[in-house]
C-alpha cells in the first residue's frame, strides 16, 4: 500500500515557492500578516546565509529565511514557535528533491 503524503492546510507549495499560513497574524516589515511566503533558495542565497552567520546555525537559518521571505530577522524572531516551526517545514518541502 503506497503512503499519502499528504500536505497540511496551513502550507501551499508551488515549484518556486511556499506559503505557510501563521497559526496567528504576525508583524512582518511594519504590517500584520497572516502569511508568509518564502521563496526557492539559489546557491547565492545559501552562501550569502552562511558568511553572515559563521559558526550558528540558528543564525545562518534566520538570515537565509529572512532572505528569502523579504522580512527582517526580527520579523522571524518574532514568530510563535509554532509558525517558526511552519515556516521550517514548508522550507524544507520546498527544497526536497521531486520524488520519481
Amino acid at each position: 500500500m503506497a503512503q499519502e503524503n499528504r500536505q497540511p492546510q496551513w502550507l501551499n507549495l508551488a515549484a518556486d515557492r511556499v506559503t505557510v499560513r501563521l497559526s496567528r497574524p504576525s508583524e512582518a516589515n511594519g504590517i500584520q500578516v497572516d502569511s508568509l511566503t518564502l521563496r526557492a533558495p539559489t546557491v547565492r542565497d545559501m552562501r550569502n546565509a552562511q558568511a553572515g552567520g559563521a559558526s550558528d546555525d540558528e543564525q545562518r537559518e534566520l538570515n537565509l529565511f529572512a532572505s528569502l521571505a523579504e522580512v527582517g530577522i526580527k520579523d522571524l524572531e518574532g514568530l510563535t514557535l509554532k509558525d517558526y516551526g511552519r515556516l521550517q517545514a514548508g522550507y524544507f518541502r520546498l527544497v526536497q528533491d521531486d520524488e520519481v
